[in-house]
């Protein structure tokens, strides 16, 4: 299974950028999103972007990856944790979930 990671852009050259994100930094391929800018914020998996995502995008998929790190460490969930699945989202949060 492959985890996408936050990262933001920190330099690029057109080709790569180089990136920050959960404590890492690391050069990542930008082929696959077309040319980003400093400030940007992109989903990465294995060093290479797949997805443009904005701010609150990265803080949600950081907050779920805190989770999970949080229960594979054995850390007690938060009381207000709450996980829909896309069976009982609406079409409008189905869109905003796959990015149309």
């Amino acid at each position: 299974m492959c985890i996408g990671i936050p990262m933001q852009v920190v330099e690029t050259d057109g080709r790569f950028a180089l990136c920050e994100g959960r404590d890492e930094r690391r050069r990542v391929g930008t082929a696959l999103v077309g040319q980003v800018s400093v400030g940007d914020w992109l989903l990465v998996f294995l060093d290479d972007a797949r997805e443009q995502i904005d701010a609150e995008r990265a803080l949600e998929v950081n907050a779920a990856l805190d989770l999970v790190l949080g229960a594979m460490q054995g850390t007690a969930l938060p009381d207000d944790v709450d996980f829909a699945l896309p069976s009982q989202m609406s079409p409008e949060q189905l869109r905003a979930l796959t990015g149309q």
